[in-house]
């Protein structure tokens, strides 16, 4: 009887589809909708899949997928924050027992489309829909595409070293691993392509109404800060192979596309608070690091008041942070710290900024590439350019000062926990030092006003090992993490090793070491930075 009741129901169907055929375009447009020719002729099949671009580099919504996504990983090793909450027990990625199903997240907003994450997946498919369209005119959207898609994938591969990069478009090879360096050199091109093709755009619009950063859809202004962060991968590539970093560092300074260095590149939050604001001041899950404390209240930076909050206790003083890795049994035990201030309120996300620009130039100064100025009048100027962005006073004050140093860290409740400052670098720039004491002032000052992006902080820390992060107390690693060199990368994602084994296995190889977090990446060569 079931059988003879699905038979007729299909013969049903069958004969209602074969009678409706005729009508079938008329009957399933929707007369108040958009045509897939209004679509077209409006760019809206290219255009919508630039809205997960914009969104997946730094997750805005919800604020527990950034907790995971970058929070509980590079914002705390960078040290620019630590959680007081003993996650798991305090066994968790702040005492190095890595929790892969934390960490997963990093890989899955690039690499998963589902519920509108992903980078790549939406990347290549506004290449498809312009190749499928045959107009040549399209590029301009692959161009902005392919620098976004730079901007996020150089995060994700200095997160874990080899990427899926070069080989996704091909379904056939979509799954294999390029190493770092490769990818590295794919990041060069892309970019590189991306600033010569958009020359002969300059004056269209059409990428505006997709566009969700403060550029607004001027395609010269995104040539310029594809060609700053040109010169920021050149920088990262310094000690690795100074002959590539050379040619592209001195290629981004004397390219016509300029470099920014009076606006900075910010993207929309779309109404949503910053995720630093929920899971600090909401949820009171991280607050001010020790590090912070040492450098900004040893410096006297005014600074301090736009990124942090005094203390929810008096008691504690004006500003109070934690160091990372302590014991921890309650939450309650450092909660009442300061929490992250004005710095993440507002309505937009940063990117990049043009004091880090200002820094990359006096190192690259300093390095002696061609076209980069002078290494202390760039270093001042982005001094100045951050203390501005922060709406910060006393800049000439502050840049004159050639005595104050990072204060020695003491730990609130637990004495164990105070660690002596291990440097005396100072504010005023020192020309006469040497090129390390010259290159700890630059990277110090630079690390302050990259706050609060910690995946650029932390990347910046492992290259050069500075400014001075506090090693932790309690390292749960097993012998996998050196306390003293620190945590270098993090081990590649469950997912993949379930889903894409033999590929994993494979970039696993490209590797200097095992797949843990002991392990330096391609550009984290160890070697002097000079």
């Amino acid at each position: 009887m079931k059988n003879i009741l699905k038979y007729t129901m299909a013969s049903v169907v069958a004969i209602s589809l074969t009678n409706c055929t005729g009508d079938f375009e008329k009957i399933n447009t929707n007369p108040y909708g958009i045509s897939q020719e209004s679509l077209t002729q409006q760019n809206n099949h290219i255009g919508s899949r630039f809205s997960p671009l914009f969104s997946n580099i730094i997750r805005v919504e919800p604020a527990w997928n950034y907790q995971l996504q970058q929070n509980l990983n590079a914002d705390v090793f960078s040290g620019y924050m630590t959680a007081p909450t003993p996650f798991a027990g305090n066994i968790n990625n702040q005492t190095y027992a890595l929790v892969n199903g934390w960490n997963g997240f990093i890989w899955s907003d690039a690499y998963d489309a589902n519920n509108g994450n992903g980078i790549m997946p939406y990347a290549r498919e506004i290449k498809e829909q312009v190749e499928l369209s045959g107009d040549p005119n399209g590029m301009k959207f692959v161009y902005v595409s392919n620098i976004i898609k730079v901007m996020a994938m150089h995060r994700i591969s200095d997160v874990f070293g080899p990427i899926r990069y070069s080989k996704f478009d091909d379904y056939d090879t979509t799954g294999q691993y390029d190493s770092q360096e490769t990818a590295y050199k794919a990041f060069f091109a892309d970019l590189d392509e991306a600033i010569t093709g958009l020359e002969a755009f300059l004056d269209d619009t059409q990428v505006a109404p997709f566009d969700q950063s403060t550029l607004e859809g001027d395609l010269a202004k995104w040539q310029t800060f594809a060609n700053s962060v040109r010169l920021r991968l050149a920088i990262r590539v310094s000690k690795v192979d100074p002959a590539l970093a050379k040619t592209e560092g001195e290629k981004a300074l004397a390219s016509n596309a300029g470099l920014m260095t009076t606006e900075d590149m910010m993207v929309d939050m779309g109404g949503f608070v910053h995720p630093i604001f929920t899971i600090s001041r909401v949820w009171g899950d991280v607050l001010m690091s020790a590090e912070m404390e040492s450098i900004l209240k040893g410096f006297n930076d005014n600074r301090i008041s736009e990124f942090f909050n005094g203390p929810a206790d008096p008691t504690l003083g004006d500003y109070k942070g934690l160091r990372m890795g302590v014991d921890i049994d309650l939450k309650s035990e450092y909660g009442s710290h300061s929490a992250i201030g004005a710095a993440v309120e507002g309505s937009h996300k940063t990117w990049m900024t043009a004091a880090e620009v200002h820094f990359l130039k006096a190192e690259a100064a300093l390095r002696g590439w061609a076209g980069a100025g002078d290494a202390k009048a760039n270093y001042e100027a982005g001094v100045r350019a951050s203390f501005a962005q922060f709406g910060a006073s006393g800049v000439d004050t502050y840049l004159a000062d050639t005595t104050s140093t990072p204060a020695d860290y003491v730990d609130a409740s637990n004495p164990a926990n105070n660690y002596s400052y291990p440097s005396d670098v100072k504010i005023a720039y020192n020309a006469a030092g040497t090129n390390e004491e010259q290159l700890e002032q630059i990277i110090t000052q630079k690390w302050i006003a990259m706050f609060p992006d910690g995946q650029e902080a932390w990347s910046e820390f492992r290259r050069t090992g500075y400014p001075r992060v506090f090693p932790v107390v309690v390292n749960n690693s097993g012998g996998a993490i050196d306390t003293d060199i620190q945590i270098r990368r993090i081990n590649f994602v469950d997912v993949e090793k379930n889903t894409n084994g033999d590929n994993v296995t494979e970039a696993v190889g490209m590797l200097k070491g095992p797949d843990n977090g002991g392990t330096r990446l391609w550009w984290d060569t160890g070697a002097p930075n000079f």
